[in-house]
């Protein structure tokens, strides 16, 4: 089988330039696709948690800042254990961090048992804390792996592709946030008439509630992990040359001097703080404007996962036109437009702007990551974990946005997302006056 994709390999650099390798290297297509996989698997996960603000809000009676540590202690998560994921990398490989991260996220997923015991909601950060934590080592590793499974000119392309099953989890996890937990949870004016004995008995059944999807995430988690540790993974060349044991000298120096990717790495920050303020407060946002339930609200956050989720394939389609860069500015102006119109209308239209916003960060992920990796080589590890550490934006981010909410209402504060548009398409703006690449456009 090795001899196949070396031969494959040196046949694509004949000829007239152009790859024939296809899409993924001969003999990976299984790994590719159980790979793909836990891009779905960590957008169930994300999502899923993304309503719990708004559940915990209501079950533990916090305000809006307060619920927002949920994303806190998730996000936070991603900064705290992205380096230790790329030390993970070095030792065992790509494919070792996936599973060794999977492996920690069923741990965490399995944690929402005791926690639903013991009803604190300082059990329920930890489990979160250790959940995402093993995500983080999963998406540091998944990334790159990804990328390096065929030739380097589809290699953006090829992870758009992937990031575009991501949404497909998303549904799923608001899905299973509406169907098995919204309906399940309390307003704040029921629960004050209730007695202690039956607040208590009720916010242990709300508890019990918010507990099931997670064991069914820690189920789904395991499996992934036992499959990719049996499937057989030959390496290329282009895995040998960014999967490697070794830790370059000099490494987190070379990054910090290199401009692109250092905007990237904020760029990413402010991405990931608008998807997770986004997602997180279109449930806030509904309830105000239109008087939504609990229940409603979460069909409007589905009605937004799936802008994103049609978005993203149409986005992979269109990268294939046109130039991801100038995509990528257009998608931050229009979320511009957006978010305003939301600001400003209270009413449907509003409410049906703020949802579109998935459409317009669907791009931006895997775009921010092609650009910003674009002439690393040898240091994609540790470039890689700066570019998932930046998802700490969606711990910071949340609690900005909270305060401004709390300080006014959901409505204003949804501002904050114009701020992190503006930021991202600076990005892009900076790239093509530098003429900085992805790497698809540079092989192609």
């Amino acid at each position: 089988m090795t001899s196949n994709i070396q031969t494959s390999e040196t046949s694509s650099e004949q000829g007239s330039g152009k790859s024939k390798e296809g899409f993924v290297y001969p003999g990976l297509l299984l790994p590719f696709a159980l790979i793909v996989t836990c891009f779905a698997a960590w957008g169930i996960s994300t999502d899923l948690t993304a309503p719990m603000v708004n559940v915990f809000s209501s079950v533990f009676d916090m305000s809006a800042f307060q619920s927002a540590l949920v994303q806190s202690a998730y996000y936070g998560a991603y900064f705290l254990l992205a380096i230790p994921a790329a030390m993970l990398n070095t030792r065992f490989g790509f494919k070792g961090g996936v599973v060794i991260g999977m492996t920690l996220a069923a741990i965490g997923a399995f944690l929402f048992f005791p926690a639903a015991e013991i009803m604190t909601f300082g059990t329920f950060l930890l489990a979160l804390f250790v959940l995402a934590g093993g995500l983080s080592i999963v998406e540091t590793s998944a990334n790159p792996f990804v990328m390096s499974l065929g030739p380097e000119k589809s290699a953006t392309r090829r992870l758009n592709f992937a990031q575009a099953f991501n949404p497909i989890g998303s549904n799923i996890g608001v899905l299973m946030a509406t169907l098995l937990v919204a309906p399940h949870i309390g307003s704040a004016v029921e629960r004050a008439s209730l007695s202690e004995a039956e607040a208590l008995a009720q916010t242990s059944s709300e508890l019990e509630k918010v507990m099931v999807p997670y064991i069914i995430l820690g189920v789904l988690y395991a499996g992934l992990a036992i499959a990719i540790f049996f499937v057989r993974i030959p390496k290329n060349k282009r895995m040998q040359e960014t999967d490697s044991n070794t830790v370059a000298k000099g490494v987190f120096l070379r990054l910090w001097n290199n401009r692109t990717y250092r905007f990237g790495v904020i760029a990413q920050f402010f991405n990931i703080a608008a998807q997770t303020c986004i997602w997180t407060f279109i449930p806030f946002y509904v309830q105000h404007t239109l008087g939504a339930s609990h229940e409603t609200a979460g069909w409007w956050l589905q009605l937004s996962l799936i802008f994103f989720l049609v978005m993203r394939f149409v986005m992979v389609w269109l990268m294939g036109k046109y130039d991801g860069r100038k995509l990528l500015i257009f998608m931050c102006a229009l979320g511009v437009v957006f978010t305003l119109i939301g600001v400003l209308s209270e009413n449907v239209v509003g409410a049906v702007a703020i949802a579109a916003l998935s459409g317009c960060i669907s791009l931006l992920f895997p775009t921010i990551y092609g650009v910003s990796l674009s002439g690393v080589g040898a240091d994609t590890k540790f470039a890689s974990s700066g570019l998932v550490m930046a998802i700490v934006g969606g711990a910071v981010a949340p609690m900005i946005q909270g305060a401004i909410t709390d300080a006014t209402n959901p409505q204003i504060g949804f501002t904050f997302v114009i701020l992190c548009f503006v930021i991202i398409g600076a990005f892009g703006l900076y790239a093509i006056k530098n003429q900085v690449e992805t790497k698809e456009e540079s092989h192609a």
